[in-house]
């Protein structure tokens, strides 16, 4: 076994404790290095485990909408990273912003539902609006460098 099984094979939490979330000799693609897409992710995992708490009879309706929507987000991110065109770039991050403005709508709805507190509501509102404010701000640097602006 190479150093490399050692690494895999260190826990989770001596891994965190190192700085070493992965091991070091895996590529860390582009959209892993945007801080949108950071929030983003632990703005999904904040979203799976509040709809934990949700009513068992809303597994396949709110439960299901807000994490896939939630998870549509970062998604949507590293796809459109993926791509060439700066205008596909665009468009993919459109959609990232547009399922954040759908999770905001579901997250407003569990509150009138009393599915979530005023204080957990406000946190995921606060995520929510940092994240589609640096979503339009990356929108907009993609369709500059379509229009030759860089």
């Amino acid at each position: 076994m190479g150093l490399g099984g050692l690494v895999l094979n260190l826990s989770k939490p001596l891994l965190n404790l190192l700085n070493l979330s992965k091991p070091f000799y895996m590529k860390t693609y582009s959209f892993e290095k945007l801080i949108v897409w950071q929030k983003a992710r632990k703005l999904a995992v904040v979203i799976y485990k509040t709809t934990r708490e949700f009513p068992k009879d809303e597994l396949f309706g709110m439960t299901s909408q807000m994490r896939r929507c939630s998870i549509s987000i970062p998604s949507n991110i590293a796809e459109g990273s993926g791509r060439q065109n700066p205008k596909d770039k665009a468009r993919f991050t459109e959609i990232a912003y547009s399922s954040a403005l759908e999770l905001l709508n579901q997250l407003i709805i569990s509150i009138d539902l009393e599915y979530i507190s005023e204080e957990n509501y406000l946190k995921i509102r606060i995520e929510i609006e940092e994240i589609t404010y640096m979503l339009d701000s990356l929108r907009k640097s993609q369709l500059k460098s379509v229009d030759g602006v860089s």
